[in-house]
């Protein structure tokens, strides 16, 4: 390695042999310590006075002192190899575990409900960690994934480009149905998929996974879609369906944190096979930080395995 630009070109090794000789103030003694022969390292480190143009060593058959010129030079030397230890030193352990500062992209219809169950339990075991937690609407996170806006997203599964992604399944979350506590089907403890016909829907706006999800059940079960009401916000849909506007469908985390426990809204399973998405953790192949985004993805899994019961684990 070749630190570049004036005088001329300054080698690592050059420096580090000059730093083991100042220390030893001996030729042979520092060429035993350093592994090579006596006239390499002379060679080396005339090379480096030629170079700086700098007389650095003051030779003697008592031995070798540094000039004072020399005495500068081993300072500044000191530093850089220090700086070298280090970036060695942090990119090993970067390999192993997670460090520095990641950008994590996640859908505002996950990310506060999850992640703060999460960081707590990243910061203890990866304290050198920051996450700098970006949300973004779902149909742009792969997207801007791609494009480097952020290091990894928390998505909803499938991608839709995901060749040149790694890929890691988290877990299944139920979607429930959800409606004001005075509704006729608010005294019912399952509901029937019949039962939506004809009923008016509230659902997220275009470009959340959600909204294609509500719409297919609306389809498929002839309920009434009012897309004229949208939703901005799964806090706006909570509040839409209290007000007895229709009923909605709300995923399990949002559910536990906002609905569990209220007078306005009650939430009730629909019978039949189980809705749910899928929610996973990816990155760009080529990053180089497959062992830290995979530590990271270990930890949300084991999170959602001790703190969410119905919630199921991937991967």
């Amino acid at each position: 390695m070749k630190l570049h630009g004036p005088p001329t070109q300054i080698t690592l090794k050059q420096l580090r042999y000059f730093a083991v000789l100042a220390d030893t103030c001996h030729f042979g003694e520092a060429a035993r310590r350093l592994g090579i022969s006596q006239p390499s390292l002379s060679a080396q480190l005339a090379l480096l006075e030629d170079t700086l143009g700098l007389q650095l060593l003051e030779r003697s058959r008592r031995g070798v002192h540094l000039t004072p010129p020399g005495r500068d030079v081993l300072a500044r030397a000191g530093r850089a190899l220090s700086e070298v230890e280090g970036i060695v030193t942090f990119t090993e352990a970067a390999r192993s575990e997670p460090m520095g500062t990641i950008s994590l992209g996640a859908k505002p219809t996950l990310a506060p409900y999850l992640l703060p169950h999460v960081v707590v339990h990243l910061h203890s075991a990866h304290p050198s960690l920051r996450l700098y937690v970006r949300e973004a609407v779902p149909r742009d996170l792969e997207d801007e994934l791609h494009r480097g806006v952020h290091d990894a997203i928390l998505a909803q599964l499938p991608l839709n480009m995901p060749d040149a992604l790694e890929v890691r399944r988290l877990f299944r979350e139920p979607i429930y149905v959800a409606m004001a506590v005075d509704h006729p089907l608010a005294r019912k403890d399952r509901i029937d998929p019949a039962d939506l016909r004809g009923q008016p829907v509230l659902t997220l706006r275009s470009g959340y996974h959600l909204h294609d999800q509500v719409r297919r059940l609306c389809e498929e079960h002839n309920a009434q879609l009012l897309q004229q009401y949208e939703g901005t916000s799964l806090d706006a849909l909570r509040l839409m369906v209290g007000m007895g506007m229709g009923l909605t469908f709300m995923p399990a985390l949002y559910v536990r944190s906002e609905i569990a426990g209220r007078e306005d809204v009650v939430v009730r399973t629909l019978t039949g096979p189980p809705i749910v998405r899928s929610i996973g953790m990816a990155w760009r192949a080529e990053a180089g930080m497959n062992a830290s985004y995979e530590s990271i993805a270990r930890t949300i899994r084991d999170v959602a395995r001790a703190d969410f019961d119905d919630l199921v684990i991937e991967g």
